[in-house]
């Protein structure tokens, strides 16, 4: 006998339906066809639209009949249609009553929340069809992928090295050769360079839907049109970026990011994303009506007393997050990328604005986050906070962890840039940075930290040693955007320069900003590119260039070979010394009667630090043997900073065990190729007493048994 667990009681328009499930939302096939279902509070009406696909008129437009309404869920299934051929979106009705803060608009077809793919923009840069009434279109998916084989990593947070990216950046640039340029497929053909490189971990820029021609204009330099590039401002938060798809023509784009999330499984490389919960593409009352605002504007977005939007995030609107159907939304979105996705990471994009309440005011216990921290399916991913907002919530070392959440380290960026640069009075707070800032996550373990000098917002690691001021005029913007506190030198001359000199002192800045953050507790992160010193000519906020600003140049790359082999070289270094990967703060004790503690601080001479504001010299000492890890047993290091404009000569401490002797890792102050040796290669230091550092120079041994 065939069991019926469904069937139609209606009929309309000769479309067979009946009262849906009200969970899970969005579309879910079912046995006979698709069940319908979304949520509002304050409509008074919903209508659901079905298209063909790509038709610019509806099929049928079928009432959600009042008997289908469970609660404040509008539910349906609708019988016989096909779901690899439709499209759907809702009308909701309801007042109009802004000052209320509701803009129930029936005209408007709507985007579903919970749409797990949205057509409209299958191919980067496609322009919408002006007589289309609703250009963003949700669609059915069938989750049919084959993950056989797939195996979560699980890698321990303080053995990875992130590298963000950008899915188009990353292989558009014609120099990249990939087959299909700008999608998750050239990721796949660019693993190879990704373990070469050492990464374990890529973590990339927005891949949720979004519109890249939102807000159209031009750059006033050129007349090129300037776009929504990194994509900040979601369309839809369960859907891939279709434009990021070879297939997105074809709606495989879930198919295909699958593809790329197995194969970097598959050779041991983790997948995060850039998440943004913060706010929508909807922006501010003149902005455009997809979704939230005409589903229920009042619950979604955070309003004040007139039914004005609140603007916590600086791009007209902020989510509602502690409401708790959008903490619901949150949650079930995070949820599906790591069950259907196999994502191992998110990073939340101003997540101080996840702790704000209903009226725009931080939390001290906020359920969203708490509730994120402690989900069962999502116990072993990757939380990481950009712990402040644009409304001023700045929580870098106070953001609510529960035990869980990492945080982008704003304040090592700043100090680590500053004393590269030779900065003084700083040399304290340098010290806490390094050794995983446990100043500011004392209980919570140098693991919290997220140690970064450059991201893709802000001057890439070039430029920050060739420019003193952001150039930012091809953004439209008067050179109004973008930080203007970026703790750069230009290092004499602003921009490019032909003086071998300027190049030779820019170079040995970048391996020294990334020798600082290789032997830094905590959780390194540096952006593409940086490892062959791509430049973005001054520009600090490239987030409308779709263009060489914003590509990797593959050719550059081969070009600057040197620095490239330096990266590689300091990558495998961190990896192949567990000492610099110890996930309790260093306390400076032995714990284990070795004779050598675990921290160890000196100066110019050993065992004498000088944590007076002037000076620019320190030196450190890591002993594995108190360091909690087994691997790191007969591990020391021991690195020293000459951020002094002249040489300087330091004394060394003697080994700490018999037969053991400094040999020479990383020389900073060499050129090519004797700045870094290979792992396993480090010469022996002729003399164990001293050694002189270049000006602008660091300097790491490695203690070795003769």
């Amino acid at each position: 006998m065939k069991r019926i667990d469904t069937y139609p009681t209606h009929e309309y328009e000769g479309y067979k339906i009946s009262q849906g499930k009200p969970f899970p939302f969005g579309a879910t096939m079912v046995p006979g066809g698709v069940n319908f279902s979304i949520y509002s509070s304050n409509a008074t009406a919903c209508t659901l639209v079905l298209y063909e696909i790509g038709a610019n008129e509806p099929m049928v437009e079928i009432p959600i009949l009042e008997e289908f309404h469970i609660g404040n869920v509008f539910c349906m299934t609708v019988y016989d249609i096909d779901p690899d051929t439709i499209e759907y979106g809702y009308r909701f009705d309801g007042p109009w009553e802004p000052e209320k803060g509701h803009r129930f608009d029936d005209s408007i077809v709507l985007l579903d929340p919970y749409a797990k793919l949205i057509g409209g923009r299958d191919v980067w840069r496609q322009p919408i069809d002006v007589n289309n009434p609703y250009p963003f279109r949700s669609r059915v998916l069938r989750a049919d992928f084959d993950w056989a084989g797939d195996r979560r990593l699980h890698t321990p947070i303080e053995d990875l090295v992130i590298y963000e990216m950008h899915v188009r950046g990353f292989t558009q640039h014609p120099s990249s050769e990939a087959d299909n340029p700008g999608t998750y497929a050239a990721i796949r053909e660019k693993i190879p360079y990704l373990k070469d490189l050492g990464v374990n971990c890529v973590e990339l820029m927005p891949v949720f839907e979004f519109d890249e021609l939102e807000y159209p204009r031009d750059n006033p330099l050129n007349g090129d049109q300037l776009i929504n590039f990194w994509g900040y401002s979601t369309l839809g938060f369960f859907a891939p970026k279709a434009g990021f798809a070879a297939s997105g023509r074809y709606g495989m784009q879930s198919d295909e990011f699958k593809a790329m999330v197995k194969a970097l499984h598959a050779n041991g490389i983790e997948v995060f994303l850039d998440v943004v919960f913060n706010h929508t593409n909807e922006g501010n009352d003149e902005g455009p009506t997809t979704s939230f605002r005409g589903i229920d504007n009042a619950v979604y977005y955070l309003l004040d007393e007139d039914g004005d939007y609140l603007n916590f995030s600086g791009t007209g609107n902020t989510m509602n997050c502690n409401h708790p159907v959008v903490r619901e939304l949150v949650i079930d979105c995070l949820r599906y990328w790591v069950a259907e996705y196999h994502i191992d990471g998110f990073r939340f994009d101003l997540a101080s604005v996840l702790g704000r309440d209903q009226e725009g005011e931080p939390l001290s216990n906020p359920p969203l986050l708490e509730a994120l921290a402690l989900d069962p399916l999502l116990a072993h991913c990757k939380l990481i906070a950009e712990a402040w907002d644009a409304g001023g919530l700045y929580q870098v070392g106070t953001f609510p962890a529960y035990g869980r959440w990492a945080e982008w380290n704003g304040k090592y960026r700043d100090a680590i840039r500053r004393w590269v640069k030779s900065d003084q009075g700083i040399v304290r707070e340098v010290g806490q940075r390094i050794i995983g800032s446990p100043d500011l996550y004392g209980t919570r373990g140098s693991t919290a930290s997220i140690n970064f000098i450059t991201c893709h917002d802000g001057f890439t690691l070039h430029d920050l040693f060739a420019y003193n001021e952001k150039h930012n005029l091809a953004n439209g913007e008067d050179n109004l955007d973008g930080a203007n506190d970026n703790y750069s030198w230009n290092c004499g001359v602003e921009g490019p320069t032909d003086d071998p000199e300027i190049a030779a002192l820019r170079e040995r800045l970048m391996r020294n900003a990334i020798t600082i953050l290789m032997v830094s507790q905590g959780v390194p992160m540096f952006f593409m590119g940086d490892e062959y010193g791509h430049t973005k000519f001054g520009n600090n906020n490239t987030y409308c260039h779709d263009n060489e600003l914003n590509y990797f140049d593959w050719e550059k790359l081969k070009e600057s070979a040197d620095l490239y082999r330096f990266f590689k070289q300091v990558i495998a270094f961190r990896k192949a010394h567990p000492v610099l990967r110890v996930r309790r703060h260093l306390a400076g004790e032995d714990y284990v009667g070795s004779g050598c503690p675990d921290l160890t601080w000196h100066g110019v001479r050993p065992w004498d630090a000088d944590w007076s504001g002037w000076n620019l010299a320190l030196a450190f000492m890591l002993c594995g043997e108190n360091a909690a890890r087994r691997d790191a047993l007969r591990d020391v290091v021991y690195v020293m900073m000459n951020m002094y404009w002249e040489p300087q000569v330091f004394e060394l401490p003697a080994p700490t065990r018999n037969g053991v002797r400094w040999h020479v890792a990383i020389n900073t102050g060499n050129d090519s190729p004797d700045d870094i040796c290979p792992v396993g290669q480090e010469p022996l230091l002729e003399d164990q007493r001293s050694i002189q550092l270049a000006a602008r120079s660091v300097v790491v041994l490695v203690g070795k048994a003769e």
